[in-house]
């Protein structure tokens, strides 16, 4: 083959190479599409945001004492009436321990209360001594007034002296009982824990029960512990009372009012539920979202419109999805 035929066979198969290759770049493809039959049917605007279940009326029952709160005997999800079931047993707290110098002074108080015991009652016995000299005085002296021995001054004198002598009785009975009780005082100051628990019983305890008829829904304190006054021990409520309460970004609440309809999704149910809006609180907050930025969000409150039976799975603090529906065409 000549060398100018042998070129141009060379040159021909890129240049074939590159005519393709403009060709297949440069031919129209096929664009991948969805398709779907349009049809008339209802349809609706909606605001969709993540919401949570609650009773509308949940009561705190709190200690109203300090003491020690013995160990819950209820779980929740047990059924309480008001008034009735004792939801929590407060027992009164033991003495605190004495160091040997607070030991020592309330032994020697103790002492001291036994000494002013006797000595109330060696007056006691002195004042009823003398109140029966004082009586037999004033007997003689009217013996002796009927025969005319004696004026009547005598006898008032004696009289005197017998009311005297019983008002000293009276007041060393009084005094009697004073020094009987700081006698108990100076004793009750030496008693221990251990000495508490044989007093007390079985238990002196402040019985605390359901304010209202429901279920309890959560327990606080389980176990026997010492608690200062206002602690929370349970909480309690009625699961068949429950709203939702959906956080909306404020942009988005402005456009929802009272009585517009809801859908609840996702529930955990074959169907969704359907609910209404109650309503918009007048108050936002500023909350975090998990990328970090600060939104500002409004509750918006929902009511369960559907039969009772039908979400009587849910309970407190469930998680749902609501479709607020703020317009809606049904064809």
């Amino acid at each position: 083959m000549r060398p100018p035929a042998r070129r141009i066979l060379f040159w021909s198969v890129p240049a074939l190479a590159l005519v393709v290759g403009l060709v297949w770049a440069f031919t129209p493809r096929a664009v991948a599409v969805d398709l779907a039959e349009v049809a008339r049917g209802p349809l609706l605007d909606t605001i969709d945001e993540k919401a949570e279940t609650r009773v509308k009326d949940t009561f705190v029952v709190s200690a109203p004492i300090p003491g020690r709160v013995l160990r819950a005997t209820l779980e929740p999800g047990d059924a309480v009436i008001a008034g009735e079931t004792i939801v929590a047993s407060i027992e009164p707290s033991d003495p605190t321990l004495l160091d040997p110098r607070a030991q020592a002074e309330a032994e020697a108080t103790l002492e001291a209360a036994r000494s002013a015991l006797g000595l109330a009652e060696a007056e006691l016995e002195q004042a009823r001594a003398e109140l029966d000299f004082a009586a037999a005085e004033l007997d003689r002296a009217r013996r002796l007034r009927e025969r005319g021995a004696i004026s009547e001054q005598g006898v008032d004198e004696a009289e005197r002296a017998y009311r005297t002598r019983r008002a000293a009785v009276m007041t060393a009975e009084a005094a009697l009982d004073v020094r009987r009780h700081e006698f108990d005082v100076a004793q009750a100051r030496l008693i221990t824990a251990v000495d508490t628990r044989g007093l007390a019983g079985p238990c002196a305890c402040a019985d605390l029960t359901a304010p209202i008829t429901g279920r309890v829904l959560k327990v606080f304190q389980e176990s026997e512990a010492f608690v200062p006054a206002g602690t929370p021990l349970l909480e309690i409520g009625n699961p068949a009372e429950l709203e939702i309460v959906a956080e909306l970004l404020s942009g988005d609440a402005v456009q929802v009012q009272a009585g517009q309809r809801v859908i609840v999704d996702r529930w955990g149910g074959e169907t969704p539920l359907e609910g209404r809006v109650r309503r918009v609180e007048p108050y936002g907050f500023t909350k975090v979202s998990a990328l970090g930025i600060e939104e500002q969000r409004v509750n918006v409150l929902v009511d369960l419109t559907g039969p009772p039976e039908r979400w009587s799975a849910l309970g407190h603090g469930f998680r749902v999805e609501v479709r607020i529906v703020v317009w809606e065409r049904e064809d």
